[in-house]
């Protein structure tokens, strides 16, 4: 869901296009490192896929407010983000 706007930012503004795509794919790999450890390693982990999956959702906010993407493109995307970010919560405080 996100490459498409990640690329149409990417074309407007790389630097921004390329922090939100790192943003993401340090979610997945937080993610997955948190999984694989235990304690407060892994809270670590997962509190650092939530800094990253909040990162990438303010990106996609400012690449609609310098109308890079527009908004419409990107609300399931958001939502399904939000829906995440409370997954990410949950693992957080376990």
């Amino acid at each position: 869901m996100a490459r498409p706007l990640i690329e149409a930012i990417y074309r407007k503004d790389r630097d921004l296009g390329s922090q939100v795509r790192r943003a993401l794919s340090s979610v997945a790999l937080n993610f997955a490192e948190g999984f694989g450890c235990t304690g407060g390693s892994a809270r670590a982990r997962f509190e650092t896929a939530q800094g990253s999956l909040k990162e990438a959702r303010i990106g996609f906010r400012v690449a609609v407010a310098w109308r890079y993407i527009p908004q419409s493109a990107t609300t399931e995307l958001l939502e399904s983000m939000h829906s995440l970010g409370g997954r990410v919560f949950g693992l957080v405080r376990r």
